[in-house]
């Protein structure tokens, strides 16, 4: 195996500002490779590891695409098509490679062997048109909540603390949309208290990824799904007549809180649950979730009823980056035995996000994370490679 650590580009952040920006073409292994592990965290400008406390690390995510040369092999920078994961969401949703949040530094990523996440070859009808030339775009999407008069609510995203009745586009914000995504974009400020001050400093995303040149004889590529628990999709009740559904993932979504008298009976939480349809199958090799404070864990479940994957979340316990207290610092993961879950093409799972009630929350998401198969390996997996380090 080989290992290289990268730098994103730099942002810099002051108390209660926010960054959310698209790095093309960043620092990334070249080559027909397979990606065998890749984590993620905020670090300084003198590569100390920031806690989610200064600065909240939102979202970040790692997506594939492809540039086209001219003639004389210049690049054209905005001719670019990206290559997404196989994932059912439609549009733009959720099609990254990789990516992840607050839980970044506490949740394992690595595929197991004898699989990999294949990169470095273009999908059918790309190599003619597009010329081979793979770039990576990073999207790092933080809060600085140093000195913030509601921490939580800053790194929910709250409208009212951001004072913002517009989204990024200058489009009015509904009456109902109380926080998330449109209310802390790019360049916006959180409410600080009265009388903070605090200098602006500079960061970095620094990533590692580990891979393997690719071999077809001896690694089995793997499909990546990303479900969203907003997905607004339903099965037809006639598939032969009726058009199909779309599969609109709209990210995020609010929990109200629940009344004195159901909490006080203990039972605050608040379960939101989908149907999806998975078109091509095969056999589960890894699955983790994802979600933000107050998230109880998630759940996916076979057309059956049988679980699949259960993930739930890691809060921290201290002050120093990875056990930042009150913060989802880890999610857990799925490894299921090799062969012991196989989805059918076209099946219907369900999947239920968690998450406590007792108070209210903006902005908050239920993903889920797989990585499919289409056929097991022949022989046992071959042992683990020493990792061959390579500076950045």
């Amino acid at each position: 195996m080989k290992s290289a650590t990268f730098l994103s580009p730099v942002f810099e952040l002051g108390p209660g500002s926010v960054e959310n920006k698209y790095y093309f073409d960043v620092d990334f292994p070249r080559g027909h490779i397979a990606i065998k592990n890749f984590n993620a965290e905020v670090v300084d400008d003198q590569g100390n590891p920031v806690p989610l406390h200064e600065t909240y690390l939102h979202h970040w995510v790692m997506s594939r695409y492809y540039q086209r040369d001219d003639e004389n092999g210049t690049a054209q920078s905005k001719e670019h098509v990206f290559a997404r994961n196989s994932g059912i969401c439609q549009g733009n949703a959720l099609g990254q490679y990789f990516g992840l949040g607050s839980e970044t530094r506490r949740t394992a990523t690595h595929v197991p062997d004898p699989y990999g996440i294949e990169v470095g070859n273009p999908p059918a009808g790309f190599q003619e048109k597009w010329m081979l030339n793979e770039k990576w775009m990073l999207n790092v999407h933080a809060i600085d909540t140093r000195g913030a008069e509601d921490r939580l609510g800053c790194t929910e995203c709250r409208c009212d603390l951001y004072n913002v009745t517009v989204d990024e586009y200058g489009r009015p914000l509904r009456p109902d949309y109380k926080g998330g995504l449109h209310c802390c974009y790019d360049h916006t400020q959180c409410r600080t208290a009265q009388g903070f001050h605090g200098t602006r400093r500079k960061l970095f995303l620094r990533y590692t990824v580990v891979w393997l040149d690719w071999n077809i004889s001896s690694i089995i590529p793997v499909k990546i799904y990303i479900f969203d628990v907003t997905d607004t999709w339903k099965r037809p009740v006639n598939d032969s007549i009726e058009p199909l559904a779309a599969h609109d993932c709209r990210f995020e979504y609010e929990i109200e809180a629940c009344s004195s008298n159901i909490e006080a009976h203990g039972s605050c939480i608040d379960t939101k649950k989908i149907s999806l349809s998975l078109p091509d199958g095969g056999y589960v090799i890894y699955g983790v979730g994802h979600q933000h404070s107050g998230g109880l864990g998630s759940n996916l479940y076979r057309q059956d009823g049988r679980l699949i994957c259960s993930s739930v979340p890691t809060y921290g316990k201290g002050k120093e980056a990875g056990n930042e207290a009150g913060y989802i610092v880890g999610m857990s993961t799925c490894y299921p035995q090799p062969g012991s879950v196989k989805i059918a093409d076209g099946e219907t799972l369900v999947l239920e996000s968690n998450y406590s009630s007792s108070q209210g929350h903006t902005g908050v998401m239920g993903l889920f994370y797989i990585l499919v198969a289409d056929h097991l390996p022949s022989s046992l997996p071959y042992s683990r490679s020493p990792v061959q380090n390579f500076s950045s």
